[in-house]
Order: structure tokens, then sequence, then C-alpha cells
């Protein structure tokens, strides 16, 4: 299960996630960023209760930065998610703080 909430200011999207980004819930991501991304140029994710991200959830991700002309952010990421992110090069080429 993925809770999320979504709050834009300006340019920016701000996005908490909380649960599992998977198979499931990565559709959930995917239409609630399309349903806020009129005039977004940059997308903040807050996951510090995101407890799990699968490769749906990462092509989620990769599709959200390839339609953006500002930048992606991840923050609070817990090590069991930063860890699939390393592993799977993702973390090179978003901004995680």
């Amino acid at each position: 299960m993925l809770n999320l909430t979504a709050q834009k200011e300006n340019d920016l999207l701000t996005m908490e996630l909380a649960g599992r980004l998977d198979t499931v819930t990565a559709p959930d991501l995917q239409n609630a960023y399309q349903e806020e991304s009129s005039g977004v140029s940059n997308v903040v994710l807050d996951c510090k209760d995101l407890t799990y991200i699968s490769s749906a959830g990462l092509r989620v991700l990769l599709t959200i930065r390839k339609s953006l002309t500002g930048e992606l952010r991840m923050k609070n990421v817990a090590p069991t998610v930063m860890e699939v992110l390393e592993i799977t090069g993702f973390a090179d080429i978003l901004i995680i703080e």
C-alpha cells in the first residue's frame, strides 16, 4: 500500500510517499504526478515513510525525471530504499538529499 500527498507551489511539486512503491502502487504515483504536473518543472519526493521500492517504482521515477525541465529530488530516503537506488544506479541520476 502507498499513501501519498501532493502539494504544488508555483513550479514545484512536493509529494510525500509512505509505504511501498511496487507493481501494485506505482500506477498510483504515476497518476498523482500526471494530475499535478501541469506547470511543474521541479519535483521533491519526501520518502521518510517509504519502506520499499521495486523496479516498477524505479520506472515511475525515471518517467517523472525525464518529463521535467528542472530537477527531481528525493529526501529522507531510508537505508533500504537507498540501497536499491545505489545498486541500480539511480543514485547517480537523481538528486538525493
